[in-house]
């Protein structure tokens, strides 16, 4: 079976699950609150960014799908 890993990195769950998981692990740790909430926070922020570019590079394909298409009629 092979992993989508567009399809992954984009997903929400995957990056609550990270973020879920990291906590977790600081936590263990015993790193302070603040740091776990900056990391926390950071996760957050690179899941957005990451899915972000994914949908954007999906709508960029179907728009030239189309264009292509609509040459082909």
């Amino acid at each position: 079976m092979k992993i989508d890993w567009a399809k992954k990195l984009s997903s929400r769950k995957f990056w609550a699950l990270l973020a879920g998981l990291t906590t977790s692990a600081l936590v263990l740790a015993k790193v302070p609150e603040n740091t776990i909430a900056q990391v926390a926070a950071m996760i957050g922020a690179f899941g957005s960014i990451i899915a972000y570019m994914f949908a954007e590079a999906y709508v960029d394909g179907q728009a030239v799908n189309t264009i292509k298409n609509e040459d082909l009629k």
